[in-house]
């Protein structure tokens, strides 16, 4: 009977599956890049990860290596600067989570609403642009307008404040850059929810006596609330990875103590330190971590709305 039944199912497999894939090879090579990439960069990569769970020797190799197993995960978890280092990664990606989204859906709005057209299109261009600007060129940007005495703002403020060295300012140098290079590109989901909201229901909320104001509430805002919900998900599956190359390129001695984050951690340890067990213990915690808190993100927006992933 179990013979049968697997012949029965290898059956409607060839009669199903490999039919269709003949009939649809030209699309199936156009997708044969995208897998391959994902294979490589994404899926093979993943035989490394047994080095997190032993004492790796690069002359004996993977599997030549002893096995020591949570050893290095225990040994981040206890470390004086694990606590550190989680505060400063959640402060910073709170912080930018916080201002980005809710910034780019009132873009959004105004691009919507702007009563001139052309000047609306030259807004979201110019808006558009920074999100092309190398992370490098920015924070080397960002030095020279703020060096203490004769950077821009110095100059404009009469001041002589080391603003890059300050460790107060630097989340908010960190979140409000990150703004600026990312606001047009993250409106574009936003303005894409937006046009296809119904003329109909805006005609119809008019005819009823609804100002503008009313009109985003009550017409335009629940139908982006889902994709927000969505787009908040996604972003509380990153909320570990706040991004490194910025916040290494930022760093230096006096504003340490808040602009290390897990991401650099792991480069010091890994590359600098060549404590390479150790840097891929902390990023297999970190991404662990960033899936529980995704699974958990998903499940409360699935109870508390009808908006979620699966």
């Amino acid at each position: 009977m179990g013979k049968k039944a697997q012949a029965g199912g290898s059956d409607r497999l060839k009669k199903g599956l490999w039919p269709k894939i003949r009939r649809n090879g030209g699309l199936y090579i156009f997708l044969a890049p995208t897998l391959l990439y994902f294979i490589i960069f994404n899926v093979a990569p993943i035989y490394g990860l047994q080095i997190a769970f032993r004492e790796f020797k690069p002359f004996k190799g993977i599997t030549g290596s002893p096995w020591v197993g949570m050893k290095y995960i225990e040994k981040f978890i206890t470390s004086y600067s694990f606590w550190s280092l989680l505060k400063n990664t959640l402060a910073l990606s709170l912080y930018c989570l916080i201002i980005t989204l809710p910034l780019a859906l009132l873009l959004a709005v105004v691009l919507k609403y702007l009563p001139f057209k052309r000047f609306g299109r030259l807004l979201q261009t110019v808006s558009y642009m920074p999100h092309f600007i190398s992370m490098v060129v920015l924070v080397g940007m960002l030095k020279v307008f703020l060096l203490p005495g004769s950077g821009i703002v110095n100059v404009f403020l009469g001041t002589s404040i080391d603003f890059m060295g300050d460790p107060n300012c630097f989340p908010h140098l960190y979140a409000w850059t990150r703004v600026w290079s990312h606001l047009g590109y993250n409106a574009i989901i936003f303005i894409a929810g937006l046009t296809g909201v119904s003329e109909e229901l805006h005609e119809a909320a008019i005819m009823d006596g609804a100002n503008k104001l009313q009109r985003i509430i009550h017409v335009d805002m629940p139908s982006v609330v889902p994709m927000l919900i969505i787009l908040l998900i996604m972003e509380s599956g990153n909320l570990l990875n706040v991004g490194f190359e910025k916040a290494f390129l930022m760093q230096n001695a006096t504003n340490l103590g808040v602009s290390e984050i897990i991401s650099t951690y792991v480069y010091k340890m890994g590359l600098l330190s060549t404590q390479y067990s150790y840097a891929a213990a902390i990023g297999l915690f970190n991404n662990v971590i960033n899936c529980l808190i995704l699974i958990l993100a998903n499940r409360v927006a699935r109870k508390t709305t009808d908006s979620s992933l699966w």
